[in-house]
């Protein structure tokens, strides 16, 4: 889908995104509430390349999943420009995902007895249309430049780099204004992530969108514009490596 029309779908394109007095408890196994996440203040400014890193379990994917509008903070609140999306009513926020987010899932979410190509046009489904030969062609473009070239292999035979890649071209489908990548490099050989991370910021620079990449990769984190640290003290953006 052309990033113009999805820009006239959201009405207004790439925005702010905000996390404003962000607090995230979970119950341990003996009931007992711990801080997950914790920040008082970060904006992503429009179409900007932000890293972020950390221990395992330091609160990355939930921050991401937050920005997602996939569940709500404990506290605080998060806004896409004007729109605050952690008080939209579920149904709202899926339809603001939909137009507007492009994830990249750690652990894929393919679906198994799907092709590659059906795999990454997925997101037209759920609009109920039916694919065009646009959007065929797009995916078609996506897949290549990540290098895969049997778009008939099911998603089951694949390797997990080659599932990785679906997984990406699959987020970027939709040209959204917001990509959210999770390890997106995690699966990949040093060669084939050093590649696939390349190709990540291209596209996000191509169609001006914002990029929040959690990940333990440095080579990956190099090429952001800022990376901030969670889990050792407050958290703060700093300039990439």
């Amino acid at each position: 889908m052309p990033a113009s029309t999805v820009s006239e779908r959201q009405g207004g394109g790439v925005r702010p995104l905000h996390f404003s007095g962000i607090q995230v408890d979970h119950r341990d196994g003996d009931g007992r509430l711990f801080r997950v996440l914790d920040v008082s203040d970060f904006v992503v400014p429009p179409g900007a390349l932000i890293g972020l890193r950390g221990p395992s379990g330091s609160g990355k994917t939930s921050l991401l999943h937050l920005a997602a509008g996939f569940f709500l903070p404990d506290a605080g609140s998060i806004s896409w420009g004007d729109l605050v999306v952690s008080t939209m009513p579920g149904a709202a926020r899926d339809r603001w995902r939909r137009d507007t987010v492009g994830f990249v899932f750690q652990d894929f979410h393919l679906v198994p007895e799907l092709d590659v190509l059906a795999n990454i046009t997925l997101p037209a489904s759920f609009s109920g249309w039916r694919q065009t030969s646009e959007q065929e062609a797009r995916a078609t473009t996506l897949a290549g430049r990540m290098g895969l070239t049997d778009l008939r292999r099911r998603a089951a035979v694949l390797s997990r780099g080659e599932q990785q890649r679906v997984a990406i071209a699959r987020a970027l489908f939709n040209a959204p204004a917001l990509i959210l990548a999770d390890e997106p490099t995690a699966s990949l050989d040093p060669v084939h992530a050093a590649e696939v991370g390349s190709l990540l910021v291209e596209v996000a620079k191509e169609s001006g969108a914002t990029l929040l990449c959690a990940s333990h990769d440095p080579v990956l984190l190099a090429r952001m514009q800022q990376v901030g640290m969670i889990g050792d003290g407050p958290f703060q953006l700093k300039a990439a490596a």
